[in-house]
């Protein structure tokens, strides 16, 4: 059962209510942002839950069953408090949404929890905004456990592959810029490809902070392609950091990282093709 006051409940046991929604948004880099559904702001829990036209929450919709239930939100961009800048930039991606009932008219009976839940797929069009909001149930459609492939199951760096990632980071900084996605830096030294499937975060510039998966690294022509353009432009001195990436083929785990002893792969599994064929009767 949800937890609720005496007050509250009482109210909603009435003929007539003024209820209205909260929504309370915790981004991931800890900004909390609050907007409610009343015509005017509304103090709740020590946060202040705005009525500026930002988000409309679609109607709850729940289930019985084990099917992930579906929510929106939506909303204009030219509000001070969500901008596109900010969706662009991963400020709200994988944030924490909870969505309260409150009595507008006596703050004091306090609230009850309708949904919590986690920011999905954001859409813009036309100066406005779409917000998908998956709930617990999403944590169902989820995969769990082992699997057999011939690539490593395990990402560069992480517990089970234990490469140093910090001890083949390098710095650098921008010569030259074609667009948001490809760039040069002259004074880079590496062979063809070492950067490829990599990470670069953006350590000066208007990207600072934003970091981005490197789709190629030229050693000839000592050029990035990133897999997606950056939010901002990229100009000439703008710095980074990045480390080289891994395909997670066998081979590039023993040659590039000298780290086969922790493949977390199955080389020599057979293939589809191999189990599908037919015996040789010669």
């Amino acid at each position: 059962m949800k937890p609720i006051s005496a007050a509250l409940q009482t109210h909603l046991d009435g003929e007539l209510t003024t209820l209205a929604y909260l929504v309370k948004i915790t981004r991931t880099d800890g900004a909390v942002k609050g907007f409610t559904t009343f015509d005017q702001n509304l103090t709740v829990g020590g946060v202040t839950y705005k009525a500026d036209g930002a988000m409309t929450p679609s109607a709850l919709q729940s289930t019985s069953g084990l099917a992930t239930d579906n929510m929106e939100i939506t909303g204009i961009l030219n509000s001070s408090d969500i901008t596109e800048t900010d969706i662009d930039n991963g400020l709200y991606d994988h944030a924490r949404i909870d969505v309260y009932a409150c009595n507008w008219a006596d703050l004091t009976q306090g609230t009850v929890q309708l949904r919590r839940g986690w920011i999905g797929n954001i859409a813009l069009s036309g100066g406005h905004y779409v917000a998908e909001m998956r709930g617990l149930h999403d944590l169902l459609q989820r995969p769990i456990g082992s699997y057999y492939t011939a690539e490593c199951r395990y990402d560069l760096g992480d517990t089970n592959c234990t490469v140093n990632v910090a001890a083949v980071t390098v710095t650098g900084s921008v010569s030259a810029v074609t667009d948001n996605a490809n760039f040069a830096d002259y004074t880079r030294t590496e062979s063809d490809g070492q950067f490829n499937y990599g990470k670069l975060i953006w350590t000066g510039g208007a990207n600072s902070g934003l970091s981005m998966e490197v789709k190629n690294w030229d050693g000839a022509a000592l050029a990035f392609t990133l897999w997606l353009a950056m939010p901002n432009a990229i100009q000439v001195g703008d710095t980074y950091t990045v480390y080289p990436g891994c395909d997670k083929r066998f081979t590039t785990c023993t040659a590039k990282f000298s780290n086969g002893l922790n493949f977390g792969g199955f080389p020599y599994i057979p293939g589809v093709g191999n189990i599908l064929k037919y015996p040789n009767g010669r």
